[in-house]
C-alpha cells in the first residue's frame, strides 16, 4: 500500500494498490481514501472523515474548504 494525504483535509492516508489488495474496500476506518471525479472535472483523493462531510453535488471550492477536526472527523470550513 502506498501512502499519501487527503486532499482536503491533509491527513495521511494509505492507498490500496496492487494484486495484494484487489478486494480491499476502505471500511471508513483512519488511513483508507478513495479518489473521486466530481462533475466539473477535477479528481480529488480525499479520506472517509472528508467524503462524509462533502455535499451531495461536490466541486474543487468544496475540497478547498475542508478541515481536519481530530482523528476521525472532518469539517467544511468557512466560505
Amino acid at each position: 500500500m502506498a501512502r499519501d494525504s487527503c486532499d482536503g483535509c491533509g491527513r495521511t492516508v494509505t492507498v490500496a494498490g496492487g494484486i495484494a489488495n484487489l478486494w480491499t474496500f476502505g471500511d471508513g476506518g483512519e488511513g483508507t481514501a478513495m479518489t473521486l471525479e466530481f462533475a466539473d472535472g477535477t479528481a480529488h483523493l480525499l479520506c472517509y472523515p472528508c467524503i462524509e462531510v462533502i455535499p451531495d453535488e461536490p466541486t474543487a471550492e468544496d475540497v478547498d474548504r475542508l478541515e481536519q477536526v481530530d482523528e476521525e472527523t472532518s469539517r467544511l470550513g468557512a466560505a
